[in-house]
């Protein structure tokens, strides 16, 4: 391990800032030094653009991701598995079975900010132990979720949508995971958390994913049911029903357009249908 890069994404790549700021620049220069103190030559990267980031990556040198936020992470684990799954029909036979990509390279994280999937992992959150870690090369092996969209999720996925006050609206959108169908597209919805860790999501205090794990191949869903019940007397109740699944692909078909989503903390909307899929330990962290 002779040359380490220390990548800082700018605005233009999802990142936070382009100049240091944002209370990233301390960190980085702390984690350089103590590589440097390791005996590593380090050089600190900001990039703009995906193109950026691809130039990064192609160096093939061991890589520390300096990032604010979970999506920040994310972008730079999408375009790694752009640029190492193979091509449509370009299958290769080294590839495990249950994977359309194969073992992506490991990498660094140096949390800028409180990162939940950092948290999640265990992973060390001072810039000396993310140092340490990188030079010792201990690496641990995590799932990583693709989507049809062209997109991976590392932590997870929440899906609903909110009145002008905040409140949650019901909604409707067939779930089925693996062949288990945990709505039909009938019932009213408040909420999806498509997870890949434990703690993703709560709901109304509810823990939506609580057992997910982020190594055992499989994903957790969870959906929050808006749920009647009607007494010979009385008011109707209402109660909150949250029915789970464990697989290895989930499918979400939202009867309504544009449902909005949280994506590792990066927002969207799902036009008509968004699916899901395990690839068990693609990617790995340095620990």
């Amino acid at each position: 391990m002779s040359e380490v890069i220390i990548l800082t994404l700018g605005d233009g790549a999802g990142g936070c800032c382009d100049d240091g700021g944002c209370g990233t620049r301390t960190p980085v220069l702390h984690c350089q030094d103590a590589l440097r103190a390791a005996g590593a030559e380090v050089t600190l990267v900001t990039a703009n653009s995906d193109a950026e980031i691809d130039a990064v990556l192609e160096s093939n040198k061991r890589l520390v991701v300096a990032a604010s936020t979970d999506g920040e992470l994310r972008a730079v684990l999408r375009r790694l598995v752009k640029r190492y799954a193979p091509a449509p029909g370009k299958r290769t036979e080294d590839l495990p079975a249950d994977r359309t990509v194969p073992d992506l390279p490991p990498i660094g994280v140096l949390p800028l900010d409180a990162s939940p999937l950092v948290t999640l992992l265990g992973l060390p959150k001072d810039p000396a132990d993310v140092a340490a870690a990188v030079v010792a090369g201990t690496t641990r092996r995590l799932d990583l979720l693709r989507t049809d969209a062209g997109s991976v999720t590392l932590n997870g996925a929440l899906l609903g949508t909110t009145d002008p006050d905040g409140r949650a609206l019901t909604w409707r959108a067939g779930v089925e995971v693996d062949d288990t169908v945990l709505s039909d597209g009938t019932e009213p919805i408040l909420a999806i958390a498509i997870a890949n860790g434990s703690g993703y999501a709560t709901f109304d205090g509810l823990p939506l994913t609580p057992a997910a794990v982020p190594d055992d191949g499989l994903v957790d869903v969870a959906v929050a049911v808006s749920m009647v019940s009607r007494g010979l007397i009385g008011k109707p109740k209402t109660r909150i029903e949250v029915r789970r699944a464990r697989g290895r692909a989930v499918g979400i078909t939202p009867k309504v357009d544009g449902l909005p989503y949280l994506d590792d903390g990066v927002e969207g909307t799902i036009p008509k249908r968004r699916n899901w899929w395990i690839e068990r330990a693609a990617w790995a962290v340095y620990v």
